[in-house]
């Protein structure tokens, strides 16, 4: 499979990681955009959110978990936010499910 995230997960691309366990791989972002900016990605190759089933549903469940605790781990306890982009027009630029979690300063809305 040619999937950079994949290729992440996996060890052939080098990642810093800062949470793994069975299900979820988290790293910082390379193009940070906040202070703190990690991303969590499932194991398992889920294209985008347009391709999740109701078998997803602990999966979706863990990753915001893991989110709660990657923030306060990173001292996010005035907020941060957590973003997925589904497919091309809505931002996606890896074809592997993945979510963005950005903290350390104030967000702002509309995101941009």
């Amino acid at each position: 499979m040619d999937c950079l995230f994949c290729k992440i997960i996996n060890g052939d691309i080098p990642s810093e990681c800062i949470y793994e366990d069975e299900f979820v791989y988290a790293f910082n972002d390379i193009d940070k955009q906040a202070p703190v900016h990690f991303l969590i990605v499932p194991k398992e190759h889920i294209k985008s959110a347009d391709d999740l089933e109701e078998k997803h549903n602990e999966l979706i469940g863990h990753i915001f978990l893991v989110a709660k605790k990657l923030a306060k781990e990173n001292g996010l306890v005035d907020g941060y936010r957590v973003v997925n982009n589904c497919k091309e027009d809505g931002g996606q630029t890896v074809g592997h499910i993945h979510f963005h979690v950005f903290g350390g300063r104030s967000m702002q809305w509309p995101p941009g």
